[in-house]
């Protein structure tokens, strides 16, 4: 194969550059739109079936976006219009606060003082058991030792105690007996020093 067929096989654009350019920022936006609207749960990815349909969403969309081409050319005008189109929204949602609660949406309380909002779970298509996992991962044992849960705009769970974690307990009685070594310490030293 000669140096000339080689470059254009990886080179020549089968497809114009405003079309290469137009098909990432047309799937990108529709993207947005439709996971806004199924809602906040497939970016948690709570379960393999979330991963499944994030994996095969992004293989289903590739061929819209860069169409018959496999070019070298294409994938990099391809790359530079989703990078660009990204750059451009996430710029306007630096600048217009509102843009971003109506594209992100708003939080989900899930549970309130240790009382799950089962509303709140059936909107978000979550499962008590879904729910409990997630806390058990954040090393609550049950629904009553949380005080807050709330699903964010982004598919991440923040979550509140009830009451300090064993972590926080042990980290506060540890400070508590460095106290008292410092004290105990500090009344030794007169002792010593008149000695």
């Amino acid at each position: 194969m000669t140096h000339s067929l080689v470059y254009q096989h990886m080179f020549q654009l089968p497809l114009p550059v405003v079309e290469k350019l137009l098909r990432p920022v047309i799937v990108y936006l529709v993207l947005v739109i439709l996971l806004r609207l199924f809602g906040k749960r497939e970016l948690a990815q709570l379960n393999p079936f979330d991963l499944v349909v994030l994996l095969s969403l992004s293989n289903t969309v590739q061929n819209a976006i860069i169409g018959d081409d496999n070019s070298v050319s294409g994938g990099i005008i391809g790359a530079f219009g989703l990078l660009a189109i990204n750059w451009v929204v996430m710029k306007a949602l630096y600048w217009l606060p509102w843009l971003n609660s109506a594209l992100e949406g708003r939080s989900t309380i899930l549970i309130r003082d240790g009382q799950i909002d089962r509303k709140a779970l059936e909107r978000e298509s979550l499962s008590r058991e879904e729910l409990l996992s997630v806390i058990h991962r954040q090393g609550f044992e049950d629904f009553d030792q949380v005080r807050l849960c709330e699903l964010e705009p982004n598919g991440t769970f923040h979550i509140e105690a009830v009451e300090p974690s064993a972590l926080e307990k042990q980290h506060a009685e540890l400070l508590q007996r460095f106290d008292l070594l410092r004290r105990e310490i500090a009344a030794l030293r007169p002792h010593s020093a008149s000695e």
